[in-house]
């Protein structure tokens, strides 16, 4: 609960949360990083998402992805963690999404929240990776390996 000690001595759960990560990085991605950005003595629960190149989309075997983004891209990022930041309980959050060229089975956006409780962790979490794909300016091309490709999420 927000401004109430967490049960360990170990300090107070913040009325807003802090974003202690958001970044747009060309370099491989660390689920354990982000992981570790939102460890908290306050937090009871946290919540990640992980999204990978899967090998098919459509029915169609993809070959590769290229993510490219806006220069906007890292502060629409902050922003939407900042906002996300308000819910009750909610701790810490982090969010990395890369761009550039992704193999299949590379880790393309991680996302992490700490919360009082698994409720909040999950929620905001879950809120935040959709408020990521709907909104930051980050656009997919695949590959197909027919030789075929498309954009995803262009305007």
């Amino acid at each position: 609960m927000s401004g109430t000690t967490d049960g360990l001595g170990a300090g107070k759960v913040p009325d807003v949360a802090e974003v202690v990560l958001s970044e747009v990085r060309e370099s491989p991605l660390s689920v354990d990083e982000v992981f570790d950005a939102v460890r908290h003595p306050g937090a009871g629960g946290i919540a990640t998402f992980v999204g990978v190149v899967r090998e098919l989309d459509h029915g169609q075997g993809v070959e590769a992805l290229e993510y490219t983004s806006h220069p906007s891209a890292p502060q629409v990022l902050r922003e939407l963690a900042e906002r996300l930041g308000v819910a009750g309980g909610v701790i810490r959050l982090a969010v990395v999404h890369r761009i550039g060229h992704l193999e299949i089975g590379d880790v393309a956006v991680v996302v992490a929240v700490s919360a009082a409780h698994r409720g909040a962790a999950l929620d905001v979490c879950h809120e935040l990776i959709d408020a990521v794909k709907s909104t930051v300016p980050i656009w997919k091309h695949q590959i197909f390996d027919d030789g075929s490709d498309e954009w995803v999420g262009t305007p």
